[in-house]
């Protein structure tokens, strides 16, 4: 009995003690709060009936400096006397929720933006967001509080894709600030939805500002870019996204014009707070703020002397959220150090927890509509058939002798290539899983009649000689009516650093060429074939140098990284169920050489707007089964001040017997400027539908801000002077209609 006792005694004591340790966070580890966990909620900050910063400054008066800090990070550890849950606020849905488990797979950012279709974005963002909610209510459900399943994504990657040689430019939706505007907000719209009192998911901007390459030094580089080039380039498509009221914004890794972005106050003070009144949280790329205090000789950028100077540094600049390590321990400790105040660590905290109660995270469930999404909309048959369309509109057809469409009842076919069974291919960067990836091999199977035959050998590895000299596969060629070649890269070769890993250049491409391998495999194709017809299909994220392919092949199809349903997507083209539409979002250069160094982030000889050369293919470039013909412009005003809007009117008619859609593209030409402008601009795009020799009239309405230039100042000002006003179905540059564009209409209007 006495043994008995004592021992009754020490576990009291030691409850006792575990109690007191917990209540002062010593030295026990946070329990994860599940569903079956019901703590007393009753505490203001969980009252609805108050205003969010009466919530905000009641929970923030509750926590410890050391558990606000615990808050800044990526993943929060949970407060279980206050009935708070552990919170990860990484997130990715670059093109589907990535990361967190079974999703739709929909096409990567590159082909979304070549599908120049922002209410197509919207709807996929919205699709998105949907799954993310279910996804996040199962978890939530199951007492799971892992990374990647909380409602922060760090979504979309606005950066332009001003190099072909960056690795994650297919993140991207290329290279001009109006489309990535465009498509960006569309996207924002989709993925926070409309709900007046509660996100349905906070999007992210990134990566602010002026990143793009190279990926090896990027913790590292200074990308030195001029005024003009910044205001006219590298930010409008953040101020846009800005102006949606996006959540939030990510600083990049490297410096600009000699700050690092997590520490510089001209992009975060001067321009995201103060003049575009951005009222969200900002927060660090992963681990950039102990790029803060690395040396430069050890790959950092060495403005700090410590963690605690590195943590100080961001939240005095208003780096709210710290993916990475370096807030933890380095903020208490830059407090004791008298390097920062506990009151600006509040009000740091503050404007990242008002996010948190937006998303409804601190509200009873059922508190707003997104917490009944079922987890039925996941990879639904309504999202799967949206997969599919974005891959269909997305693809590029960039030659067509007249071998395509193919028709599907021919006796055989064949397919080869290093990428017709890989799901790589299909996936890109920043990818979900999917239990029905369709190849291009599955997509062709499935898309040919019964009684036709078809044949399928890999032929040719991705990027290296076959060891074995036999080959088994080049005669089939010779004996099948059609032969399809699903060449090109894949995230093996290019994508973000430490990912790719059959890449010797941290995931970038500094050789444009396609893997000699490929290119002598499809000759000896070409030679077995004879004239019957070779399709090549190219996957990829990035231009390449396609000109070999051009001419080997009959007909060149770029599919980018078409998503889960790719591979149908592709037989839809190649069988004539659908007419081509996708448009090309970058310039494809003919070689590296056309292009400054990958290094200078000057515009100048950069990008259809500034590329005085002739391309291998051209922005805003793409074939159809169609044939488009232009009406005159009808323009409203001719002669117009700098307060007045301009109406631009053309018919557009399919005069083939094809329904197919055609991407009607404004561009703008400043004539007579006083400092270097773009020879031309986009202004305007509509994707259109027209039937079997259908005519459609349409209207542009170009705002007076169309005809401002950005003079070396970074100031945007009307000069007065003559424009040619473009609108055809690719950009200006003489390359589209050599390569089959149609062409476009022109009119001039006069800015007095």
């Amino acid at each position: 009995m006495m043994k008995l006792s004592k021992i009754s005694l020490l576990c009291g004591l030691l409850f006792v003690c575990m109690l007191s340790c917990k209540e002062k966070n010593i030295g026990i580890e946070e329990t994860p709060i599940g569903s079956n966990t019901d703590p007393e909620k009753d505490f203001p900050f969980y009252d609805t009936s108050l205003s969010m910063d009466e919530r905000v400054e009641d929970l923030i008066s509750r926590l410890t400096l050391e558990e606000k800090a615990d808050q800044m990070m990526h993943s929060t550890s949970g407060i279980e006397r206050l009935g708070i849950p552990p919170y990860g606020w990484w997130n990715e849905a670059l093109h589907g929720v990535g990361r967190s488990g079974t999703a739709t797979v929909f096409p990567q950012a590159i082909g979304l933006g070549a599908t120049f279709d922002s209410d197509l974005a919207f709807r996929v963002s919205s699709a998105i967001s949907d799954e993310a909610r279910a996804m996040h209510n199962a978890a939530k459900e199951k007492g799971y509080h892992l990374r990647y399943s909380g409602l922060t994504f760090w979504t979309p990657n606005i950066n332009i894709f001003r190099d072909p040689r960056w690795g994650r430019g297919q993140e991207t939706y290329g290279e001009d600030p109006f489309l990535t505007s465009i498509l960006g907000t569309s996207f924002v719209r989709g993925l926070q939805g409309d709900n007046p009192d509660y996100l349905k998911t906070a999007a992210c901007a990134k990566h602010y500002a002026v990143h793009s390459g190279p990926e090896k030094l990027r913790h590292e580089f200074d990308a030195i870019a001029s005024p003009k080039d910044m205001w006219e380039t590298y930010l409008p498509a953040f101020e846009a996204l800005v102006k949606a009221d996006v959540e939030a914004v990510m600083c990049a890794y490297n410096s600009t014009n000699g700050q690092p972005c997590c520490s510089n106050n001209y992009l975060i003070t001067d321009v995201l707070r103060n003049q575009w009144n951005f009222d969200g949280h900002v927060l660090s790329d992963c681990w950039a703020i102990v790029d803060l205090y690395t040396p430069a000789d050890k790959g950092g950028h060495g403005v700090a002397n410590s963690q605690a100077e590195a943590a100080a540094l961001a939240v005095e600049h208003g780096v709210s959220l710290n993916c990475g390590s370096t807030y933890l321990d380095g903020l208490p400790q830059a407090v004791k150090e008298g390097l920062i105040t506990e009151e600006e660590i509040d009000a740091q905290l503050a404007i990242l927890l008002r996010t948190r109660f937006k998303l409804g995270l601190f509200d009873p469930k059922g508190s707003n509509p997104y917490d009944d999404i079922s987890v039925d909309v996941i990879n639904s048959d309504e999202h799967r058939s949206l997969a599919r369309e974005v891959a269909q509109k997305g693809i590029v057809m960039l030659k067509n002798n007249g071998a395509l469409p193919l028709k599907n009842d021919l006796s055989r076919y064949f397919v080869t290539g290093p990428n017709a069974t890989s799901a790589d291919v299909l996936l890109g960067n920043y990818y979900g899983v999917n239990p029905k990836l369709v190849t291009v091999l599955e997509g062709v199977a499935g898309a040919i009649h019964p009684g036709s035959q078809l044949q399928y050998r890999m032929g040719a590895l991705l990027d290296r000689e076959s060891l074995n000299p036999q080959d088994w596969a080049t005669p089939n060629a010779g004996t099948s009516d059609a032969t399809i070649a699903v060449l090109g890269i894949s995230s093996l070769l290019e994508g973000e650093e430490g990912e790719s890993l059959a890449s010797s250049t941290a995931g970038d491409r500094l050789d444009y060429n396609l893997p000699k391998n490929q290119i002598d495999f499809l000759k000896k194709l070409r030679n077995a074939a004879g004239e019957r017809p070779i399709i090549a299909v190219i996957t990829g994220g990035s231009p390449m140098n396609l000109a070999e392919v051009h001419e080997l092949a009959d007909a060149v199809l770029l599919a980018w990284y078409p998503g889960e349903e790719g591979g149908n997507a592709v037989a839809d083209i190649i069988f004539g169920k659908v007419s081509p539409s996708g448009r090309l979002p970058i310039t494809f250069p003919k070689s590296l050489d056309q292009l400054p160094p990958y290094e200078d982030y000057s515009m100048k000889g950069r990008t259809y707007k500034y590329m005085d050369e002739d391309p291998l293919y051209p922005f805003g470039y793409g074939l159809s089964y169609g044939s488009f013909t232009y009406g005159d412009l009808n323009i409203s005003k001719s002669s117009i001040s700098k307060d007045e809007e301009v109406s631009i009117t053309v018919d557009v008619t399919n005069q083939s017997d094809i329904p197919s859609d055609e991407v009607v593209q404004l561009y703008l030409s400043d004539l007579e400027a006083s400092v270097d402008v773009p020879n031309y601009q986009l202004y305007g795009v509509q994707r259109v539908n027209l039937g079997a020799k259908e005519s459609k009239n349409i209207t542009f309405t170009l705002q007076p801000s169309a005809f401002q230039m950005v003079d070396n100042d970074g100031n945007r000002v009307f000069e007065p002077g003559k424009f040619t006003v473009y609108v055809g179905g690719s950009s200006p540059m003489k390359r589209s209609m050599e390569l089959g564009a149609p062409k476009m209409s022109t009119g001039t209007i006069t800015l007095n």
